[in-house]
């Protein structure tokens, strides 16, 4: 079984959409993969009672318990290997990676980010879209790679930027399609895994 560690920072709704499908798609029996366990920074980070309530293994590495961003990721990197995973998921996973963890899990290592990369890396996405005078914006799955927000591209949506968007209604309209397009974007990662073993 190819087991999938989700990591999270907050609500974990990208993480819940991905869960429904992996239930509803049967990815176990298509592709023997299973959600395996979801890790977060943060204790208070409501998606792990959504993911305890699915019977999914969930684990805090809390980042203030340590002195450097290398001592965290480090303990993190234990967390996650604990599950032997083939995939590692992050989703609205709020802290920069060191090259050391990014490099420990390469080519298995994926994150979604709202905008149509490589336009508009780092944060206030939307918003800067807005200001560009962009007519669409979106949202990129990609590989990490050491460099923030940058890696190979695995999917996009687009989304049309409307004359009256604030960066928040933008941010609702991308986010319905990251909960459709994160689920996809594995789907195809693990098919892709299955057929080059073949």
């Amino acid at each position: 079984m190819k087991n999938i560690v989700i990591l999270i920072s907050g609500g974990g709704s990208n993480m819940a959409a991905i869960v429904r499908a992996a239930e509803r798609d049967r990815w176990a029996e298509r592709f023997g993969a299973r959600i395996a366990a979801v890790i977060s920074n943060k204790a208070e980070a409501g998606g792990l009672a959504l993911a305890a309530s699915h019977g999914i293994a969930t684990a805090v590495v809390p980042h203030q318990a340590f002195d450097s961003r290398e001592g965290f990721d480090a303990a993190l990197a234990e967390a996650v290997d604990a599950h032997a995973p083939a995939l590692v998921v992050l989703a609205g996973f709020m802290r920069i990676l060191t090259p050391g963890f990014v490099a420990r899990y390469a080519g298995r290592l994926v994150n979604i980010h709202p905008s149509l990369l490589p336009a508009f890396p780092g944060l206030h996405t939307h918003q800067r879209a807005i200001e560009a005078g962009c007519k669409v914006a979106g949202v990129t799955v990609h590989q990490v790679t050491a460099e923030l927000d940058h890696g190979p591209i695995l999917a996009q949506a687009v989304v049309p930027v409307l004359p009256d968007d604030t960066a928040a209604t933008l941010a609702a309209r991308v986010l319905s399609q990251e909960h459709l397009l994160y689920p996809r974007a594995i789907a195809g990662w693990l098919l892709d895994t299955l057929s080059h073993k073949a």
